[in-house]
């Protein structure tokens, strides 16, 4: 076990997920629909690169959805699926591994690319996954991945803190904590990547009635799993005034159907090699961004004057 992983802040039972995400195996594809659309914004990402990757592994892989779409690329050789539930590896279409994210046995520069689809926003030592993946592709291999973001499911949220506090008097965390864009920045960046970058596309999905989000989150296998969660089943009347609020709140008059937010984040990086683009050195610019801009440019000297 690394040193970062000792010290990572234990925040999601992974356990836990585990469990969930086997329970969930048998019946993942009546739930997949926002794994499909991310998997198909993922794959228009990596065909506009004009690289052929060979050895490629789907990272956090659910039951293959990715990882058959992955093998379909030109230039593909080989791809292995691997995600932390036997079961979801076991329904995978592609050679799989059962592998938990946050101790990843690959051997150094033995991957052209790691791709990973919703799965990595669970880890508890990210920054040392970040850095295990960096270690496993070969200069210049590709990192890309979605994530859940930190702003998703906020009108779930907000409800289910509402209602509980309206029921019981107190309110316990309902909804896994998740990472900003900023902060997944800053990540990337300080693994080492090369080039990273880091977007927002936020996802609404429309549902006839609030518990049937719920239903959907249960049947993804995507439910709370922080430590810091309620340990026992939720009131009844909790989740009714829940839902009441949703319908509220975020409810359409006209249809009853309400809408919730998925923040994702998409992100790429490259493995360090020699032959990437460098950044200019400061002051080698020919060009002034001012003159780019076609704005007045101000000294600092000059913004300093009284």
């Amino acid at each position: 076990m690394s040193s970062s992983t000792k010290n990572a802040i234990e925040i999601f039972d992974r356990n836990l997920l585990r469990l969930r995400r086997d329970r969930a195996a048998a019946t993942i594809v009546e739930f997949d629909f926002l794994l499909k659309d991310t998997a198909a914004q993922l794959m228009d990402r990596l065909g506009m690169i004009k690289k052929e990757f060979p050895r490629m592994l789907d990272l956090g892989a659910h039951h293959g959805l990715l990882a058959a779409e992955l093998s379909k690329r030109a230039g593909t050789e080989n791809v292995f699926a691997s995600d932390i539930s036997f079961s979801m590896a076991l329904a995978s279409s592609v050679q799989a591994v059962v592998t938990d994210e946050e101790f990843l046995p690959f051997c150094e520069n033995s991957l052209d690319a790691v791709v990973s689809n919703l799965s990595l926003q669970w880890v508890n030592d990210l920054p040392g996954t970040l850095a295990q993946i960096r270690q496993a592709l070969k200069p210049d291999g590709l990192f890309l991945a979605a994530l859940v973001g930190g702003e998703s499911l906020k009108e779930l949220r907000a409800c289910l803190t509402e209602a509980e506090l309206q029921v019981t008097g107190g309110a316990s965390p309902r909804v896994s904590p998740f990472i900003d864009l900023h902060d997944m920045a800053a990540l990337m960046q300080r693994a080492g990547f090369a080039l990273p970058v880091v977007d927002s596309a936020p996802v609404t999905v429309d549902y006839g009635h609030p518990l049937r989000l719920m239903r959907d989150l249960r049947g993804m296998g995507a439910g709370n799993t922080a430590h810091n969660r309620l340990k026992v089943p939720t009131q009844r009347n909790v989740l009714l005034e829940a839902a009441r609020l949703y319908q509220e709140k975020f409810g359409d008059a006209a249809t009853g159907r309400v809408t919730a937010t998925f923040d994702i984040l998409y992100v790429i990086g490259w493995k360090p090699h020699e032959s990437q683009q460098k950044p200019l050195r400061p002051g080698t610019a020919k060009t002034r961004l001012a003159d780019a801009l076609n704005v007045s440019e101000i000294s600092t000297e000059e913004k300093a004057k009284p």
